[in-house]
């Protein structure tokens, strides 16, 4: 074996070998019971995160373990084709190398530029997934837009639209002006609070735009005896104003109802309405202009006065025919200011003023969202959910953790149908054909709601409108050029990728799938469509519990975020980075230059020295641990370095064993206990009760406190402990007997420990499990081995109950040696004063495994203190135990308390000046929340070194 642990080269192989022994593919018709789990798709686009880190640790460990545990496990990989994130990615591509829009270049075209970047880079995940040490089966690796997944899209549509929850509406949605699509409100659009005039950037601008300002102006009157002034944060939408409506209690407007005021530059007569809409949502007494194809608000009210809706932008944010000439062809925003121009010069601008609002943004152009009425699809969703909501409530759902339950019953009580369509060229083409007929007024696609046909294919849709609309001359038959939202057909996943709609073998085996693990901030917008989609089209909860991990960020509690510098690739955490390499991937970015900045001061506050090479076991295992934060993970990478270094002391448990077993070592098939050394005794009941506790742990996905057990076990038990107590036995002249079973044990210990482990950290325990000598070759690899079970002939309470004050001593010991500055090779003399009988025979039972744990020279055990001699320091156990340590002749007790009162005043002087320093207001007011932060931890460290210096003084002043 190499000196020390490597993670480049221990990773370097196993994974292939895994994969090629066919170790990760699912048995259909096998026996065994079945864990079934789908990983959450990443976007085709992406790269590994943290969070896809966090989503591969948690659930190999979870398939790891069921799969030891004797289940057969079926973990499905797979990528969804994200819609928006693609479309975008490749539209940015053409334009950068070609110069072209993909209006330029043409649906088809696009779409075969689409494809071919997916066959080039959307793999990238899955060498990463690999890398993570994923045991996915690979052999039922699926892409959302393959040709089954595309199969189960369209026949759920087709169902849906079959059961009447699949309508077609013309609604007002959220519009992205660059894409040119209706994108979701719930998911891609990011809100940023404005609180005054502030200018921002809008793609496609060359000046700023001034949001949060509050704009008045007058509507004058049809009979022009006086006018109504009215205010909004949107100017330009007046071009489409169909009235203006009236506070009921507003004595200088409300008796002007039914009455008109005259639009300044198309002439409208627009309507004054009386409206107790402006009651019911609080608006003060006064005005309010009336735009329904716009405004939200405003839509309402259109509805319940049968207004004339006006959509005055083109789907590319341009001023359309129904703005008026003056303004048509202008950009959204320079109207904006051509409209305050026009209005100015009529006289009939009244002023601006702050005005705090929310500004809703695409979070995936920076395009700021615009209201528009659009025909769209939409899933008529209060049925279902009320189906997904009696499904945790009757417990055949069950959400982990239950806190998260309230969040399910608040969206999917208070759901709305929910909008499927999406203007983009990339995804999948709605199932739906429209019907133009002869003699249609209308002969636009879509004109009419009742002129669609819903089918699997065009040849069956052709058959349904003629059977449907016999009669009827059909001039023209389109299919629907809109795509289904992307969530859609990831909704469709746990059951599409088993063959659904196929009653396949894969889903008969494996549906209902388990478990559904992934993060909260997902619960609604994917869990519970999976969910509703689920019971409705196979009659069943597509999995059986749900398991929501946190969300990771830095480790000052920060959203990982480009323009902070704080996003880790998990890459990087494992084959390591130089702040060099940190930087240069920065500046790759496309941070403008004040984000680059901040972004640059992050990185080099956070990572001076770069990130330490830490291997995919130690950041899996970080992981995991930190999972007992439900909420969010502040991830330290050196916490994650600090995992990496237990790896090397894993590595070295073993290589001391590999030295101390010998060549010839055979494990014996069974162990005698009750001949075994004390020693022995303890640590396999220790053993016992770590895997007991191990299997319960995981039973309840309480993934932290699992591999905090196995940590201590190996970490304290194991190493600190039993490994300590078999070097005198293994390196002296003990019998043979006792060196036999000391060896067996530890064989026993490493082995159970190993496969313990291995869920967590595949690789390495893999490279230490081969090296292992074996009795027999059952299992070419451990993660094929039985997960460890408890037996209730290992538990030895007495034994426990021993060791535990055996170590409470070694511990009181140790301090009391380090307060008196006894230097770890000086091993001094000890003993142990008890007036108990028992203990007084238990400690001089164990009195050589005290002594080689408190790296003593000796232990003497005493009944009273008089048989002690001059010069001892004394620490207390417990009321029947005393430790004493033999200092004279050790210590210059003198010499060292000079030394200590020194450095107290030292230090004294240091937490005075500091403490001044962050006091100061100056401070206050400069220093950042994290440096503030940052210092008030550094102050508290300083005073608890300062509080252990002087219980050192005090100890040797009454030694002196």
């Amino acid at each position: 074996m190499a000196q020390g642990y490597n993670p480049a080269l221990v990773e370097a192989s196993w994974y292939e070998y895994w994969e090629k022994q066919g170790f990760f593919v699912a048995d259909a018709s096998s026996q065994k019971p079945k864990f079934v789990m789908v990983i959450p798709p990443p976007n085709v686009t992406g790269v590994l995160h943290i969070g896809h880190a966090l989503m591969c640790a948690v659930e190999d460990t979870l398939t790891r373990w069921r799969r030891m545990k004797g289940y057969e496990t079926l973990w499905v990989p797979g990528v969804d084709h994200a819609g928006i994130s693609t479309q975008v990615v490749v539209e940015k591509k053409i334009m950068r190398e070609k110069g072209l829009t993909r209006h330029d270049v043409g649906r088809e075209d696009f779409v075969k530029e689409v494809w071919s970047w997916k066959e080039q880079h959307g793999t990238s995940i899955f060498s990463q997934l690999r890398k993570m040490g994923a045991s996915v089966d690979w052999s039922r690796e699926c892409f959302t837009m393959d040709e089954p997944r595309c199969k189960a899209v369209v026949e759920a549509f087709v169902r849906f639209h079959k059961d009447g929850l699949l309508y077609r509406d013309n609604r007002l949605v959220n519009w992205d002006c660059v894409l040119r699509t209706a994108i979701s409100d719930i998911e891609v659009v990011d809100y940023i609070d404005v609180e005054k005039r502030t200018l921002r950037k809008v793609p496609g601008y060359k000046s700023t735009v001034e949001f949060g300002a509050l704009t008045s102006f007058a509507y004058p009157l049809e009979d022009g005896k006086g006018e109504i002034v009215v205010a909004t944060t949107r100017p330009e939408t007046m071009l489409g104003d169909s009235a203006v409506a009236v506070h009921p209690e507003d004595p200088r407007y409300s008796h002007l109802h039914g009455k008109f005021v005259v639009h300044p530059f198309n002439g409208r007569k627009l309507p004054i309405i009386c409206d107790a809409v402006l009651v019911d949502m609080n608006f003060g007494t006064g005005a309010v202009k009336i735009t329904p194809a716009h405004d939200p608000n405003d839509f309402l009210v259109g509805k319940r006065h049968n207004l004339q809706f006006i959509n005055i932008l083109t789907d590319d944010g341009k001023i359309n025919g129904n703005g008026g000439p003056d303004f048509q062809g202008m950009m959204r925003f320079d109207a904006r200011a051509a409209v305050l121009k026009a209005l100015e010069d009529k006289g009939l601008y009244r002023g601006v003023a702050d005005n705090s609002m929310r500004l809703g943004v695409c979070s995936r152009t920076g395009d700021v969202v615009e209201p528009m009425i659009k025909p769209q699809w939409y899933v008529s969703c209060k049925e279902i959910a009320a189906k997904a909501c009696n499904a945790v409530r009757t417990k055949e759902l069950e959400i982990i953790p239950s806190q998260f339950e309230d969040t399910w019953f608040r969206w999917l009580e208070n759901i709305r149908d929910w909008c499927v369509s999406r203007q983009l060229w990339w995804g999948h083409q709605i199932p739906a054909w429209y019907c133009t007929f002869e003699g249609d007024e209308l002969k636009e696609m879509g004109a009419y709601n009742d002129h669609w046909i819903v089918a699997r294919s065009e040849t069956e849709a052709r058959v349904a409108a003629e059977e449907k609309f016999s009669g009827k001359k059909i001039i023209s038959f389109e299919q629907d050029p809109d795509v289904l939202d992307t969530w859609f057909s990831s909704g469709l996943f746990p059951f599409s990728v088993l063959g659904w709609p196929e009653a396949t073998k894969d889903l008969q085996a494996f549906y209902p799938t388990t478990l559904l693990e992934t993060g909260h901030d997902i619960l609604f917008f994917w869990v519970a469509r999976m969910v509703m989609m689920g019971i409705q089209l196979t009659g069943e909860v597509p999995f059986k519990q749900i398991f929501l991990h946190a969300m990771v960020r830095d480790a000052h509690g920060r959203k990982m975020s480009k323009s902070l510098g704080n996003v880790i690739d998990p890459l990087d955490v494992i084959h390591g980075i130089t702040l060099d390499g940190l930087k240069a991937k920065l500046s790759q970015g496309n941070l403008d230059p004040a984000e680059y900045k901040t972004a640059l001061a992050g990185l080099q506050s956070d990572f001076p020295e770069g990130i330490p090479v830490c291997g995919a076991d130690a950041l899996r295992f970080a992981l995991v641990n930190y999972t007992a934060q439900s909420e969010n993970i502040n991830l330290d990478v050196q916490r994650v370095a600090g995992y990496r270094y237990w790896c090397n002391k894993l590595w070295n448990a073993i290589r001391f064993a590999m030295l101390n077993l010998g060549d010839n070592f055979i494990p014996s098939e069974e162990l005698n206990i009750s001949e075994l050394p004390w020693s022995c005794k303890w640590i396999l009941s220790a053993l016992n009760g770590t895997v007991a506790a191990v299997d319960g742990h995981m039973e309840k996905y309480d993934l932290s406190a699992a591999s905090s057990a196995i940590y201590s076990w190996w970490q304290y038990d194991l190493c600190d402990v039993f490994i300590e107590l078999t070097k005198p036995t293994l390196s002296k002249g003990d019998s043979e007997d006792a060196k036999k079973l000391t060896r067996d044990t530890l064989w026993v210990c490493l082995e159970n420990g190993l496969r313990l482990l291995h869920p967590f950290m595949p690789f390495v325990t893999e490279e230490l499990w081969q090296r292992l000598p074996r009795a027999q070759e059952e299992n070419s690899s451990i993660m094929l081995a039985s997960y460890p079970t408890r037996r209730k002939d290992l538990d030895n309470e007495a034994v426990d109950a021993e060791m535990t004050l055996i170590l409470s001593t070694v511990k009181a010991v140790r301090a009391l040696c380090a307060a008196c500055r006894v230097q770890p090779k000086q091993k001094p003399g000890g003993f142990i004063v008890t007036g108990d009988a028992e203990l007084f025979t238990m400690f001089t039972d164990h009195s050589s495994e005290l002594a080689t744990l408190a790296n003593l020279s000796s232990v003497n055990i005493c009944n009273d203190v008089a048989e002690l001699p001059a010069g001892c320091a004394v620490t207390i156990v417990n009321d029947k135990v005393s430790a004493y340590v033999m200092l004279q002749g050790i210590v210059d007790l003198s010499s060292e308390l000079s030394k200590l009162l020194k450095q107290k005043d030292e230090e004294s002087k240091k937490i005075e000046v500091f403490q001044k320093k962050i006091s100061s207001q100056v401070y206050k007011d400069k220093a950042s929340e994290e440096v503030q932060e940052a210092d008030r931890a550094r102050l508290a460290k300083m005073v608890g070194e300062l509080e252990l210096r002087v219980e050192s003084i005090q100890l040797l002043q009454k030694l002196v």
